[in-house]
Formats: C-alpha cells, sequence, structure tokens
C-alpha cells in the first residue's frame, strides 16, 4: 500500500516540480550565500509576479488544448498605453490600472472568438494578436509609471509592503500573499465550477462536451477571456516592479508564463491541469532565471537549462498519459 502511495505521488508532476523547486533553493544556499538573503527573495518575487499572473491566465486555454502567445507582448501593450495617459493626461493610477484590465479582458475576447466561435488554430489566432498588440505597444514612446516617491506612486505597494518586520517569520512581500490568494481562488474555480469544470471537458474531448449540452463554444470564449484579464492585472504588475516600460519588450515574456505551465503538470493536450501546479512550475523557472547566476551560470546557461528542464516536463506529462491509457 505504501508503495502504491509512493508510486502515485512521484507520478504527480506538481510533486515532482515541488522537489525540483526546493533542490534548486538548497543547492543555491550552499555554493552560493548572497542568495540565503532575504533581499535576494525579495527580488526574485518582484520580478515573479507578472510571471505567475500571466501563468495563472494561460493555463485555462492550454487546458482547451489551446494557448495564447499573446500574453506576453499584450502585457508590455497594456502598461505603455495606460503609462501613456497617465503622462499625456494626467489621468489617475487607479483608472489606468483599470484601464489595463478592461484591454486584457477585451483582447482575451477577440482570442476567444477568433478561437472558440471562428474555429481558428490557437496558435495561428493568438500569433496574430501578439503582432497586433507588439505594433500597437511600438506606438507608445518608453513610458515610466510613477515613481514610489510620486503622486499615485501608491500602487507600488501592492507588491513592495511586506507583513511583519526585521527578522519576523511574518516578513512576506503582500505580492507573494496576493498571489497565493488568487492561486487558491483560480484553484476553486477550476474545480469545483462549471466553468472549470467544462474547460477541463473541451480540452478531454471537446466533441463530446457539445453533445452532452454544453454550450461549448461560450466556455471555450470564457478560458481566453480569463487569460485576458489576467494579462491585464500582469500590466500592472509589471508596471510596478520595471522601472521604465519599454516598447518591443514583450515578444518571449509569454515563454517562462507558459513553460512554467507545462512544468507544473498541465497537459500538453489538454484537458487536464492544476492552477497550484501552474504556480510551482513559474517558481522553478524563476528558481533557473535568477538563481543561476548565484553559481556562477550566465545567461545562456540560464536559457539552455530551462529549455532542457521544459523537454523533461512535456516528456513526463507524455509518459504520464501513456500509463493512463495502458491501465
Amino acid at each position: 500500500m505504501k508503495e502504491l502511495q509512493k508510486k502515485k505521488l512521484l507520478s504527480d508532476q506538481r510533486f515532482v516540480a515541488f522537489l525540483v523547486a526546493m533542490a534548486l533553493v538548497v543547492i543555491y544556499m550552499i555554493f552560493s550565500p548572497g542568495f540565503r538573503h532575504y533581499s535576494s527573495f525579495v527580488s526574485m518575487m518582484d520580478f515573479s509576479y507578472y510571471d505567475i499572473l500571466m501563468a495563472i491566465g494561460v493555463t485555462f486555454p492550454l487546458i482547451t488544448a489551446g494557448v495564447d502567445l499573446s500574453i506576453g507582448t499584450g502585457m508590455v501593450c497594456y502598461a505603455l498605453v495606460a503609462g501613456t495617459l497617465i503622462r499625456n493626461y494626467d489621468l489617475p493610477v487607479g483608472i489606468a490600472m483599470l484601464i489595463c484590465i478592461v484591454m486584457g479582458v477585451l483582447m482575451g475576447l477577440i482570442n476567444g472568438i477568433l478561437v472558440g466561435v471562428m474555429n481558428l488554430a490557437p496558435f495561428i489566432a493568438t500569433l496574430s494578436t501578439c503582432m497586433i498588440t507588439r505594433g500597437i505597444g511600438s506606438m507608445c514612446k518608453a513610458t515610466p509609471w510613477p515613481t514610489v516617491t510620486q503622486p499615485g506612486g501608491w500602487f507600488h505597494s501592492i507588491f513592495k509592503l511586506t507583513f511583519g518586520s526585521g527578522r519576523s517569520a511574518l516578513r512576506l512581500p503582500i505580492g507573494l500573499v496576493i498571489m497565493i490568494a488568487l492561486v487558491i481562488l483560480m484553484e476553486f474555480i477550476l474545480n469545483h465550477t462549471r466553468m472549470g469544470r467544462y474547460t477541463i471537458a473541451i480540452g478531454s474531448n471537446k466533441e463530446a462536451t457539445a453533445l452532452s449540452g454544453v454550450n461549448v463554444r461560450f466556455y471555450h470564449v470564457m478560458s481566453y477571456v480569463i487569460c485576458g484579464l489576467f494579462t491585464g492585472l500582469a500590466a500592472i504588475a509589471y508596471a510596478a516592479v520595471t522601472p521604465t516600460v519599454q516598447p518591443g519588450t514583450g515578444a518571449g515574456l509569454e515563454m517562462d508564463a507558459i513553460g512554467g505551465v507545462f512544468v507544473g503538470g498541465v497537459c500538453a493536450t489538454g484537458g487536464y491541469g492544476s492552477i497550484i501546479g501552474t504556480f510551482i512550475g513559474v517558481m522553478v523557472i524563476m528558481l533557473l532565471k535568477t538563481g543561476l547566476p548565484y553559481v556562477g551560470l550566465q545567461s545562456n546557461w540560464q536559457q539552455i537549462i530551462t529549455g532542457a528542464v521544459l523537454i523533461v516536463a512535456v516528456l513526463i506529462d507524455i509518459k504520464r498519459n501513456k500509463g493512463k491509457k495502458d491501465e
């Protein structure tokens, strides 16, 4: 019985990803004392928030056996447009943040209609909107949002403030607490609501789901709307940790988010996924990106190792699915 439980646990990709994350932390702490500092943890988390948000959102299209390649350029585009409105028209930061979210939802709706209603291939549809958002962003100049000391700079505190002080065990960035709360909320939605169950059903067998009376088009579109919503939230997080939002910097940012989703155990062919797994997977990617320099490896090696980890994750997924079919 214990052997069966052990085998089942090791076949859970979320657990494997968690072990990898813990192993990386231990290795970094052994070989680089600098990684033990609280400032290193905060720095890593600062540049993880927008990846976590994008990854949570894109988990839904990926579970439907789709994808959204526009999240990286979209995130930067929304931050640039909102930042330009702040700079040129003194738009309140709160309204600018709302604009980021609305733009994200609208782009998600467009992607959803292209894929779920017009039946375009997700790769082609979202590659097209990726190019569109990149073009719109390129029309804007480099845009700094208000700094912490400027009027409107309060939004930085969403991610920068901490619970506790000194050596307190509760000295956690508020941003991390928000991320954990969102992960729990979206995990509940994925597993315990119609939206989540039908998203999984579409990825498992779209035709059978439609024959059972489910409005497949609606839930397919909504999976991309959720992705757009979280891309808009990611734009706010990106603006909060980036001194100046630069045009043309969004291309490729989606890869860390999508890679993290697969490392966390989302099935490459759709029909299965976990928001908790997505969160763990993104943290593995972030540990590789931010931690490898502490042990003396340059950026080229970071990309190579991250790519290798992603290949291993997909191979594990293929083996897991094959095992389920054999059963």
